[in-house]
């Protein structure tokens, strides 16, 4: 029997969704499945641009419909729904991360263009995704990367209400064929943020070069540069300060992404891993009779279904938002961060199980282990969004409100607000509703009880002998904070949505174990830091906890993951 918390597509049937929406998921999967593992590998291993994807995207409509918000819409079915942009990044990654990577930079570069108040702009960029094309989002240069501050994109004004603009991006996605460019870049006769400025370039136009693909892969991403390009009073898109809260809150929206992309790559890699594993004798045995393994494999599944759980949940929060409710803005560096990261982690594990078959051409499993480490690092780095995600660990843990209660968000509605944030500032009065609830309703899960210890000597670590203003400036010091607090921003959120989905106590317990260690790990390396206080090294020696063992448990476990073996394998 197929396992129903894994994405498989010999079974996929996304019946919560409309009509419409299932039609074109399925025919996504199908359209991958017909073309069989061997075109798939080829075409990634010759580094074949996409254009076979995106003929049959265009075909179907497929980006038109999911990326085409109410307001702009020329169909009823044509709405921006988060629950199936999460969807369709879970079925990207699974096949691979180079269609996934032009459908999410399509993402990013229509972001400014929805937020934007510029008509033409905004029906010329619906025409465009009628039309098939792909998108892109110029925000980074080689010389300041993401620094937008420091950009040395110019446009110096033509007198007629336009400007010429100068300059070079890098690392931009889809810059080879996009219809549409989001450029970011600053005028010459205005100082400070006032002088920042969004519009739209098109990469076909005369001034447009194309000089590179920065990368040895399929995924184009280029480095173009204009020169004196046209930028007519319709191409702009945002001017001022709201260019700036328009790149930041772009980033709000399509980063989220990373966290399903990750999740797909897993699941198609774990069938293969799993499979390998227990059809392969060592020693007159499986390699699966082996008790490390067995560890190792049952650690990789609980830490993918714990991914899965965490990024539904957190789509609902996304759904949800407003301008009283911007608890998104921590799940949102947590999927960049703490997903992605723990997709490496399952990714590492599988591959200390299959060893040298995991470099072989043939596998789907050699391409997942090269991709799935782009995916925390595509939007700053690890550190960056730690970094974020400290400024929301005061109110988050000591300070909750009332809200009400956040359901399951599958409903086909349009994530309107996600076009209009605001100003992209305000992170230290972002208000959550309090976290403990989550852990109360499984108490009795033995390991659930025992990282609610640890996440309440957190708490009072918080409140008695938080970094002082000298460890404050000290980021390595932090950053360890940060995993702590992660942890338990991520256990909160796999609880509520255990809870909504009626989770397998004996998969949640044996997940939670795994935090357990994580928990204890992030302490002792707090421990360590150079600036750490005596006070601080107690406490976090005494953070430090065991999880509770249970065989039989682990057994069940077992059950489920030698289950998958066989249970999907790629059409040749």
């Amino acid at each position: 029997m197929a396992d129903s918390l894994l994405f498989n597509p010999r079974t996929y049937d996304p019946a919560h969704f409309d009509p419409e929406t299932r039609r074109l998921l399925r025919a996504t999967v199908d359209w991958f499945e017909e073309r069989g593992k061997r075109k798939l590998i080829e075409d990634y291993r010759s580094r074949a641009w996409l254009g076979e994807f995106l003929a049959f995207a265009a075909k179907e409509g497929l980006f038109a419909t999911f990326l085409t918000p109410a307001s702009a819409a020329g169909r009823e079915d044509q709405r921006w729904d988060t629950a199936r942009i999460a969807a369709l990044n879970e079925i990207l990654g699974f096949y691979g991360l180079d269609y996934w990577y032009a459908w999410q930079v399509t993402i990013l570069g229509l972001g400014p263009v929805w937020q934007s108040q510029n008509a033409d702009a905004r029906a010329r960029a619906a025409e465009l995704l009628t039309q098939g094309e792909v998108f892109a989002f110029g925000l980074s240069e080689r010389t300041h990367g993401a620094d937008i501050y420091s950009t040395d994109m110019l446009l110096e004004p033509d007198g007629d209400g336009g400007f010429r603009a100068s300059g070079s991006k890098y690392y931009i996605g889809n810059g080879n064929a996009a219809g549409l460019v989001s450029v970011f870049g600053r005028r010459t006769d205005v100082e400070g943020p006032d002088g920042y400025v969004f519009f739209a370039a098109d990469s076909r136009h005369p001034a447009y070069h194309l000089v590179q693909n920065v990368v040895d892969s399929s995924k184009y991403v280029s480095e173009f540069r204009l020169e004196d390009y046209p930028v007519a009073a319709a191409d702009v898109l945002h001017t001022g300060r709201a260019a700036f809260d328009a790149a930041l809150n772009t980033v709000n929206v399509g980063k989220f992404n990373l966290c399903t992309a990750s999740i797909g790559i897993c699941e198609h890699a774990m069938y293969e891993a799993v499979t390998h594993a227990q059809n392969r004798i060592l020693y007159g045995r499986p390699v699966t009779a082996f008790p490390h393994v067995r560890r190792e494999l049952a650690d990789a599944y609980v830490r993918l279904v714990g991914m899965k759980l965490f990024s539904d949940r957190a789509v609902d929060y996304f759904r949800s938002a407003g301008p009283d409710d911007r608890r998104y803005l921590l799940f949102n560096p947590m999927t960049k961060m703490k997903v992605t990261t723990e997709g490496e982690k399952v990714i590492d594990l599988m591959w200390d199980v299959i060893a040298a078959k995991g470099f072989e051409k043939d596998t789907y499993f050699a391409e997942a282990a090269v991709e799935i480490r782009s995916l925390p690092k595509l939007e700053g780095t690890v550190h960056v969004n730690l970094a974020l995600i400290l400024k929301f660990m005061r109110n988050h843990l000591l300070e909750p409100v009332d809200y009400p209660a956040v359901p399951t968000r599958l409903d086909a509605a349009d994530d309107d607000f996600l076009f209009r944030q605001g100003p992209a500032r305000g992170l230290g009065s972002v208000r959550f509703h309090d976290w403990r609830p989550a852990f109360d309703a499984y108490a009795d899960v033995a390991n659930v009880a025992r990282l609610r210890e640890q996440a309440n000597a957190l708490c009072e670590f918080v409140a008695t002998i938080a970094p002082d203003e000298e460890q404050s400036r000290d980021l390595d010091f932090l950053l360890s904070v940060g995993q702590l607090f992660a942890l338990v921003v991520h256990a909160q959120l796999i609880l509520e949505q255990a809870r909504l989905t009626d989770l397998d106590p004996d998969v949640l317990d044996e997940l939670f174990s795994v935090l357990v260690r994580d928990f204890s790990g992030h302490a002792v390396e707090l421990h360590g830091k150079d600036s750490a206080t005596g006070a601080q090294q107690a406490w976090a020696l005494g953070a430090v906890r065991r999880p509770v063992v249970d065989e039989a448990r682990a057994a069940r476990i077992w059950q489920r993951v030698e289950a998958l073996s066989g249970a999907y394998e790629m059409a040749p």
